[in-house]
């Protein structure tokens, strides 16, 4: 298989046969020999019957249903590990990025001899609220993290296989997909690209913050690094104001009374107090989920073409299949 293309599918009725059709034509231009994975993550839609319907019309579609949503950047690596191209081609469903590029992606991989090349957007769009938190993100994660990541960095790229499968090698259980994209490494090469809006994101504000607090946690110690020295800095103010004080009621026999200070002093400290348990706290539940030796995802059913036949990949080790009544083909 020369060309494998990769998405994900989460409420994406409407989308998703322009996206196939788009997808195929763009992948002709280069190869006869390609396959597109949809993985449905649980959606709630009509995706899945969807694609099933489309696959009767085009055999090299292969359909992964997950038992339940697990999960954007789970549902992609899922894919990945299904995909069976010495190249992969990993971009959504929604459109909000042309399946067209794939030709221009291509292109930059074979003159840059690179194993990767990624989306990079130069304007983010949305809202003002949208923009300001992409750029934080990037802003506090760089500044705290080891492995720095593309302001801008988009879901679309163009991988070797090499580069795939040691990307398959991570059994991250707190996945943060961009972060182990960085920390793959080998060469890869960014591209602008422009990117459209579709509708509402499915990326609520808490799961942003959800998402921010799990990708600092699994690639940066810094917070607990932070919270050693505030704990030296605060301990040797007060050991400073507690001489001062000894110094003031020997020489002047007395002490200043102030309720007021002693309060503000005392909700400052205890807050510090629940900032640092808090922190600490997050820290051991990332290592309590990353003991638990689960599956990045369950595979409910795998659908491909009775010409394709049963597929004969190994299964990654980090993912559990569990076949329909079916037997997870047709």
């Amino acid at each position: 298989m020369e060309l494998s293309i990769v998405s994900t599918l989460y409420r994406s009725a409407p989308f998703v046969a322009e996206f196939c059709r788009r997808a195929a034509t763009a992948a002709r231009e280069l190869t006869d020999d390609f396959e597109i994975v949809l993985v449905n993550d649980g959606s709630p839609d009509a995706s899945l019957d969807l694609a099933r319907s489309l696959q009767t019309e085009d055999p090299r579609i292969r359909i992964v249903d997950l038992s339940r949503n697990f999960g954007h950047h789970k549902a992609m690596l899922t894919g990945l590990s299904r995909a069976q191209g010495d190249l992969v081609f990993q971009t959504d469903s929604d459109l909000e990025e042309d399946p067209e590029l794939l030709a221009t992606y291509h292109e930059q991989l074979r003159q840059s001899r690179a194993d990767v090349v990624y989306g990079v957007v130069h304007r983010r769009q949305g809202s003002l609220l949208h923009v300001l938190s992409g750029h934080l993100f990037y802003l506090v994660f760089n500044l705290l993290s080891s492995v720095p990541l593309t302001p801008g960095l988009t879901n679309t790229r163009l991988m070797s296989r090499r580069y795939v499968d040691a990307l398959l090698l991570h059994r991250d259980q707190h996945l943060f997909l961009a972060g182990l994209w960085a920390l793959t490494g080998f060469s890869q090469q960014a591209l602008i690209v422009d990117k459209r809006r579709k509708g509402s994101s499915t990326y609520t504000l808490s799961r942003k913050i959800a998402l921010f607090v799990m990708s600092i946690t699994s690639f940066s110690t810094k917070p607990l690094a932070f919270i050693f020295v505030l704990g030296i800095v605060i301990s040797a103010v007060a050991i400073f104001a507690a001489l001062g004080l000894i110094v003031r009621a020997v020489v002047f026999g007395g002490l200043l009374v102030g309720w007021a200070s002693m309060i503000v002093s005392i909700w400052l400290l205890g807050g510090l107090t629940i900032l640092s348990i808090g922190i600490v706290g997050i820290y051991l539940a990332t290592i309590f989920a990353e003991t638990k030796p689960r599956p990045y995802t369950i595979i409910r059913d795998e659908y491909v073409s009775a010409s394709e036949g049963a597929d004969t990949r190994d299964e990654s080790p980090h993912l559990t299949v569990v076949a329909g009544s079916n037997g997870g083909t047709e």
